[in-house]
């Protein structure tokens, strides 16, 4: 199993940034052959996607949403994904869930795309 815990959450006013970390123990070969993504839930919502990167760090995946806000990084030798959230909007208020994507899915932007998750950051946006 693989285990996964996010940091970097917290409350900021509208345009500003945060940056959100994801750092995977356990089974972390698993990783050479899986994406790593970012989803988000709002209270009420379902989880939707938010971004994704490839093993190779060739293929990215950003929901419209947050295209040309949001960049997602990854350090594969410290099996760590970020996230860096700019231009943040009240609407992006939310608890942001990494995940690992199942190994061989190469565009991985579903939720059942995944098989692991951590336990989630909050993201608080004040306008």
């Amino acid at each position: 199993q693989i285990q996964l815990v996010e940091s970097g959450g917290g409350l900021v006013q509208a345009g500003g940034s945060l940056r959100l970390s994801c750092v995977a123990s356990g089974r972390t070969r698993t990783l050479r052959r899986s994406t790593m993504g970012w989803f988000r839930q709002s209270p009420g919502k379902e989880r939707e996607f938010v971004a994704a990167i490839s093993e190779s760090l060739d293929d990215l995946f950003y929901a419209d949403s947050v295209k040309g806000r949001f960049t997602i990084a990854r350090d594969n030798a410290k099996n760590t994904v970020y996230l860096n959230l700019n231009s943040l909007k009240p609407e992006d208020t939310a608890t942001y869930y990494c995940g690992v994507g199942s190994p061989g899915i190469r565009v991985a932007i579903r939720y059942p795309d995944y098989d692991s998750w951590g336990q989630g950051t909050q993201v608080t946006v004040s306008s």
